[in-house]
């Protein structure tokens, strides 16, 4: 791989502009510290020290492109309630319009809840409701999207199967994205994966890959068939399987396989790595890369994602910092 072409590629990602659709969430962090055991049950007793909101999810997705020099647009549902209220104050701090984020007073707010201490994760609680969105709320997402997608370069569907990403909607969205001739990318769950056709790239980690065709991968032969069994059945461009610290695979129409081995330092939390992948990966596609040169700069971003803690910022000089770093 080119060094010099994906550092190219990194200097357009400031004239890319990305739909994401998706669940978003808020991830609330409790920092505090561990001193002794409680006697009620044999747990920690966590110190609250500090706690902080951040936008998770989708939002999450919305606020890395935007940190890396994108124009994003966002589009999802958030609950009429405080959560709702935080998540769209946190993403108008980073610069994201919360115009997109339809009010639900049927459900609440997706909440994360993480307790650290000594940096290290004891707990996480979530509240949420998991049933899809009403056909009133999907018409008013379709209506958002069709204002949208002729004004952007990729289309993101960040599916966390909390019930926003339902057939109805992306299918049409898919539709509207390749009446308008852009790039989409689809970070999915098991679930719908197999419905997600035509496409130009879908981003299943393993497991979602196996539960998808119902195979396990054991080595590269199974890899393989894995891969192209959900090429052929999804009827997409391309298939990346995100493999953890094995790195990923890249299955494209009429290409041989590609194997991009972890440009991770070191793994400290993997959180919102999935989303490094799907957001990097867009605006490459977005500013012209090939699959391959976005698959490259996408596994060097969750190379650096990973050794920080949560779904922490991401910025264009610590992925080219990175990129100098690996070639």
């Amino acid at each position: 791989m080119n060094p010099k072409k994906l550092e190219t590629i990194l200097k357009k990602f400031k004239d890319t502009r990305v739909l994401v659709l998706g669940d978003v969430i808020l991830d609330e962090y409790i920092f505090g510290k561990v001193s002794r055991i409680s006697p009620e049950a044999p747990v920690p007793v966590v110190e609250e020290e500090s706690r902080s909101f951040l936008p998770g999810g989708a939002a999450y997705v919305a606020s890395l492109i935007g940190s890396l020099g994108g124009r994003v647009e966002l589009l999802s549902i958030i609950g009429d309630d405080a959560n709702g209220g935080r998540l769209s104050s946190e993403l108008s701090k980073k610069g994201i319009s919360p115009a997109g984020l339809i009010l639900d007073s049927e459900r609440p707010t997706v909440l994360k809840t993480r307790v650290l201490a000594q940096q290290q994760q004891i707990v996480r609680i979530d509240y949420e409701k998991k049933t899809p969105i009403g056909a009133l709320t999907a018409r008013a997402l379709l209506a958002k999207a069709e204002e949208l997608v002729a004004g952007v370069d990729v289309v993101i569907i960040s599916d966390y199967g909390k019930g926003v990403v339902i057939p109805s909607v992306f299918k049409e969205v898919i539709r509207l994205a390749k009446k308008n001739r852009k790039k989409i990318a689809v970070d999915p769950k098991p679930a719908y994966c197999l419905h997600y056709r035509g496409v130009t790239v879908i981003t299943p980690n393993t497991k979602e890959a196996e539960d998808s065709v119902h195979k396990k991968i054991t080595g590269e032969k199974s890899l393989l068939a894995v891969g192209r069994e959900l090429l052929s059945r999804v009827k997409s461009d391309s298939v990346l399987i995100t493999r953890g610290e094995h790195g990923m695979s890249l299955f494209e129409k009429g290409r041989k396989p590609e194997h991009i081995p972890t440009f991770a330092r070191e793994v400290f939390d993997v959180t919102g790595a999935g989303d490094t992948v799907i957001a990097v990966l867009s605006m490459a596609l977005a500013a012209k890369a090939n699959l391959l040169e976005s698959a490259y700069l996408a596994n060097i971003a969750a190379g650096v994602v990973v050794g920080k803690v949560g779904t922490a910022p991401l910025s264009l000089a610590e992925v080219r910092q990175a990129l100098h770093e690996n070639f």
